[in-house]
């Protein structure tokens, strides 16, 4: 019904056909929102204020934590706007920054991961080594880097949305935009943009090959020491960072094989994955190193 349906916002759905109960959908939205925005404002707050966390194990969780924050602050607003009042309008400029981000802070954290495991590769089998291979220049190198991949490797395909025509209907249905969803829009078939998420998918799975390399390694040094009791103190350091990299990794794989061979797959399943894999990490993450690490639960009780 619009005069240039180009210019026509995108209208995002939430739960389609759920829209008569969104409000009590809303209540366990909002609850792990609070909780990942507490979680992970809690940690940035210990790593910046307690001393006694300026090492690079926890520079690196504090990038991850503010990650998390991001990607569920970029996620969230919407969802709630939908939920909650029933704001589903979103304009074109806001629904690509939003698909940017998304998928941009998604590939940040696979790489704040890698720079993880690397880190806890050298605490346990370069123990001498660990404060002159690991400087604070280094730990911002990485985090750097890791920050930069994922931010420039996801625009060549945004850049590419704005520039395409929409002659289908603008309804995407789940409650923020994703670029695969918005580039089924678009009137003509795009080749680049089909083949990019397979270079994405690629990039992600060859740092899941390097950090499974980095653990096969620490596991073989762990192995080599006489002491059980220096075994199990070893281990314990990588307990919090495998239990994320698993929680990560499984949704997202979860996630790609219901997207790429779930077709007969109710479509509400696909959307429930989707808001899986964006939320359940950045609530687990905090509470699995409040857990497992000593440090932060003795700065949590100061």
């Amino acid at each position: 019904m619009w005069p240039n349906i180009s210019a026509a916002p995108f209208l995002l759905t939430g739960f389609p056909g759920l829209e008569a109960v969104h409000h009590w959908i809303s209540i366990p939205f909002f609850a792990v929102y609070v909780s990942v925005l507490l979680g992970n404002g809690t940690l940035l707050y210990l790593v910046k204020n307690d001393h006694s966390l300026h090492e690079p194990m926890y520079y690196f969780l504090a990038m991850l934590a503010g990650t998390d924050l991001m990607a569920t602050l970029t996620t969230m607003p919407t969802v709630m706007g939908i939920l909650w009042v029933n704001h589903r309008k979103i304009s074109h400029g806001a629904c690509f920054l939003q698909a940017y981000f998304i998928h941009s802070l998604s590939s940040v954290e696979s790489g704040i991961l890698l720079a993880m495991a690397y880190d806890r590769f050298i605490a346990i089998c370069k123990p001498l080594q660990y404060t002159s291979i690991l400087t604070n220049t280094r730990v911002v190198k990485l985090g750097m880097g890791a920050f930069m991949r994922g931010f420039i490797t996801i625009m060549p395909v945004i850049l590419r949305l704005f520039s395409f025509s929409y002659c289908h209907s603008h309804v995407l249905s789940h409650a923020f935009c994703l670029h695969q969803e918005v580039m089924k829009l678009a009137c003509a078939d795009i080749t680049f943009n089909r083949l990019y998420p397979v270079i994405l998918i690629c990039l992600t799975i060859l740092d899941s090959l390097f950090i499974l390399v980095s653990y096969i390694l620490i596991f073989k040094t762990v192995t080599e020491i006489a002491s059980s009791e220096e075994r199990a103190k070893a281990l314990s350091t990588c307990i919090s960072h495998i239990g994320c990299v698993l929680i990560f990794y499984v949704t997202m794989i979860s996630l790609s094989f219901i997207h790429r061979f779930g077709k007969n797959v109710p479509h509400v399943v696909h959307i429930i994955m989707s808001y899986v894999y964006f939320l359940f990490p950045p609530l687990m993450n905090p509470i699995i190193y409040s857990i497992k690490t000593k440090q932060i639960q003795y700065g949590i009780i100061r």
